[in-house]
Formats: C-alpha cells, sequence, structure tokens
C-alpha cells in the first residue's frame, strides 16, 4: 500500500495480507495522532501551543511525550546535532510555512543565524507528564516525530507477522517477508528511477537524510532544512546525503541527520556506535561505514 503525507510519499507492507487493513488502521491512528499534536504548521496543534507557553510548565499528552523522549533521545545519541530546538534558525531562514508553499513563493534573505539552546533547554517531566521549555526556546519535532510513527506502527503489528513501514527515506520492518528479509530501496533524492541501491533489513531501522531534498530559496541563497544548532545555520558537510542503519528508526535517523553536520568525522562516529551507514558525497561518490554492503551487493 502507497500514501501520501506531510508532502511526502510512504508505504506500507505486511508478511500476510490479510493483515493489511489492521495495518492500515493503526498507521493512520498514528499518523493522525502525531499531525494533531506535533505539526508546527497547525495553530491548533499541541506543539504550537507548548511553543507559545515558554517559561511555563505545561502538561502534555501522551503523544507528545513520546515525541520529545524521542527527540531528547537523538539529540542525547548525537552530542546535541540532532536538535529539536532550531525552530527559531527555521524561521530565520524563511521555513515560516508548508514546505510546498515554501517552495512556490521563496522566502525572504535570511535573517541573522541563531544557534539553538539545545537539550538543556527542555525539562521533561516524565512522572508528573509535563514539560517546561526555556525562555526563547521553540521546537521543531519534524525530524524525529515522523521515525516515531514508523517505530511505533511497525511495533504494533509486529505480533501479526512481518511489516514494513516507511515515510519520507524513514523506514522501520519488524520479523520478514514470505521470501526472507525485507529488502529496501535507498534513494539520495526525491527522484526514483528504479536503479536505486537495495539493502536486506530485518527488525533494524533505516534513515535517510539527504541536503538536497528540503531546499528553498532565502533571498539569493539556497539553503535547506538541516540546521547546525551551534551555528544556527543550514548544514553546508562534504556529504550530501547519508542513510544509516539501527535497532530502531529514531535511531538511525539521528545518526543520519548528525552525518551531515559531522563532516568528516562522520564515519569514524558512526562506526564507533557499532552502526552502519551509506554516505554520498556531493560529487556522487559513496562510502561504506561498518557492515553496510557495497551497493549492488546488499540483497
Amino acid at each position: 500500500m502507497n500514501f501520501s503525507i506531510w508532502g511526502l510519499t510512504g508505504s506500507l507492507t505486511t508478511q500476510h495480507p490479510e493483515d493489511l487493513r489492521v495495518a492500515q488502521q493503526r498507521l493512520w491512528h498514528w499518523i493522525d495522532s502525531v499531525d494533531a499534536t506535533c505539526n508546527r504548521f497547525r495553530a491548533d496543534s499541541e506543539i504550537s501551543r507548548l511553543n507559545e507557553h515558554q517559561g511555563e510548565t505545561v502538561a502534555v499528552s501522551d503523544t507528545l511525550e513520546l515525541a520529545l523522549s524521542a527527540a531528547l533521545r537523538s539529540a542525547q545519541l548525537t552530542g546535541g546535532l540532532c536538535d529539536p530546538t532550531v525552530l527559531p534558525a527555521l524561521l530565520a531562514l524563511g521555513y515560516d510555512r508548508d514546505y510546498d508553499e515554501l517552495v512556490r513563493t521563496g522566502a525572504a534573505a535570511p535573517a541573522a543565524p541563531v544557534p539553538s539552546l539545545g537539550m538543556s533547554a527542555i525539562d521533561l517531566d516524565r512522572t508528573g507528564h509535563k514539560v517546561t521549555l526555556a525562555p526563547g526556546c521553540r521546537l521543531d519535532l519534524g525530524a524525529s516525530a515522523k521515525a516515531m510513527v514508523v517505530d511505533r506502527v511497525a511495533d504494533e503489528l509486529a505480533a501479526y507477522g512481518g511489516v514494513v513501514v516507511e515515510i519520507g527515506g524513514d523506514v522501520a520492518a519488524r520479523g520478514s517477508s514470505e521470501a526472507g528479509p525485507w529488502v529496501v530501496a535507498v534513494a539520495d533524492s526525491l527522484e526514483i528511477n528504479g536503479h536505486e541501491p537495495r539493502v536486506a533489513v530485518r527488525d533494524a531501522g533505516v534513515a535517510t537524510s539527504s541536503l538536497t531534498t528540503r531546499t528553498w530559496r532565502a533571498g539569493d541563497t539556497l539553503v535547506n532544512h538541516v540546521i547546525d544548532p551551534r551555528t544556527g545555520t543550514f548544514a553546508r558537510g562534504p556529504y550530501a546525503a547519508a542513510t544509516v542503519s539501527a535497532g530502531t528508526c529514531v535511531d538511525a535517523n539521528a545518526f543520519a541527520t548528525a552525518a551531515l553536520l559531522w563532516g568528516e568525522e562522520a564515519g569514524y562516529r558512526i562506526a564507533q556506535a557499532g552502526l552502519s551507514a551509506r554516505l554520498v558525497r556531493h560529487d556522487g561518490s559513496v562510502e561504506f561505514v561498518g557492515g553496510w554492503p557495497p551497493d549492488g551487493g546488499g540483497a
């Protein structure tokens, strides 16, 4: 089953065809819940309300608590590089509206960069189910929330058999297909030609982050959505795309995002974490980290 959400394409496949109906129900349950909770472009979303109450302690729903926990884990795993507090930096680059509209209209010249406050600006009380944002802290959970959705759907459906869920390059696989491990195509951009390299996965998450998939004009400058929280500027590293495999999609997404900011240290840091990756430089050359198979040799 193929679908579209948040300006992205997605797919859902179950080992047993008879399980697809319940799989669709759980998929849309989580998509609708996260959209109502974490979509910063919705004025009525929970994250929009939270962002307007900096410095106050606010009760949070179960879904937002899960999303915040995923975001904080992503930040912790990457030394703060996959950072949910980058919203002021994104707004300074003009990302204040839906992406499709932003591409059509462009944005004004970038404002001064806004370094992020980091995860210390988020006080999440998991016992009281409350959160307090430091003054000036505003959140964008887009990176980790999408990965959390595919993980949650895959985990819920694993009891029925094998399943693989994908949204915009974020993949969670559990179990296997009737023919064996799931086979996932890895795309470095939104242009799919059918010849993408493939890798076999089972009980894992795979995520791709790219500097070429979400770009727009801010004045005369071509900018992208991957923010370096240390400087508040958009990523300009040596890698155009990074695909990482980990135990969960949340973890894979965190490292794929950070890889575009670590620069030449990306391969070392990913390997030190015991993960595998496929890194693509701007000239198209590819580097493989850990146990990632060479293109053409994965499945």
